[in-house]
């Protein structure tokens, strides 16, 4: 792929990036008022699962796929900051943090796909014992939990702050890019780094929000200065 190539296609990839996430956003806030819901107990999401099923499968699998686009992002992002150096090693980690961050973010996205489903509707079946649905409910938060912390925490937060701050010290050390472009990434990674607080049972809250929401500019930021770069207007 030449470099004039190479800039477009990453940039219009970022661009989609970053714009991607209001469509599940929308889709599921309107459904199931996500991603203030996540933190809901059973009793309250797996009756609203049924009830806005659809709109729950629809808007999750388009959050999967802004989820496997982020490999692309990786990829192309490495590529375009090695500014044609061979397979420099801290770009090769960095590929391998977006790898893992797309990886874990499918596998907390997939609860909601397949087994959030099927425990909602035993939990709605009217024939089951009072005590077969307090087990379910059990059953519902160990996963959530678990599976939350893997998307998120490792997902959206960890590894994508790994990536990005690898990718912003290249940028800040490249010659043709603008610097600027590192601050700004560093300062959205600092931003998603706060996310791991919650480990430590603090609730963020809408900050969680405002945090993902730099990433998003980051992206949007990135692909158009890729987009207006002498490379591609040649």
């Amino acid at each position: 792929m030449s470099i004039k190539a190479l800039y477009r296609t990453a940039g219009l990839v970022l661009i989609i990036e970053s714009l991607l996430l209001f469509v599940p956003v929308f889709i599921l806030g309107a459904a199931i008022n996500w991603p203030t819901s996540l933190g809901e107990p059973a009793s309250i999401m797996l009756p609203l699962l049924i009830k806005k099923a659809e709109p729950v499968r629809i808007g999750y699998l388009i959050y999967l796929l802004y989820s496997l686009l982020f490999w692309v992002v990786a990829l192309l992002t490495a590529r375009v900051v090695s500014n044609g150096e061979t397979n420099p090693v801290w770009l090769q980690v960095a590929t391998g943090f977006g790898i893992a961050s797309t990886v874990t973010r499918c596998l907390g996205i997939i609860r909601w796909l397949v087994p959030m489903p099927a425990l909602a509707q035993v939990y709605a079946d009217p024939a089951i014992s009072a005590q077969t649905r307090e087990a379910i409910a059990v059953v519902y938060k160990t996963l959530n939990d678990y599976a939350g912390s893997v998307g998120e925490v490792l997902g959206v937060s960890l590894f994508t702050v790994l990536w990005l701050t690898i990718i912003s010290i290249y940028l800040l050390r490249s010659r043709t890019l603008p610097r600027w472009l590192g601050i700004f990434g560093i300062v959205a990674a600092l931003f998603l780094a706060t996310q791991l607080i919650e480990l430590f049972g603090v609730d963020l809250g809408a900050f969680i929000s405002v945090s993902v929401t730099m990433l998003q500019l980051w992206f949007l930021a990135a692909g158009v200065t890729l987009l207006r770069h002498k490379n591609v207007q040649v």
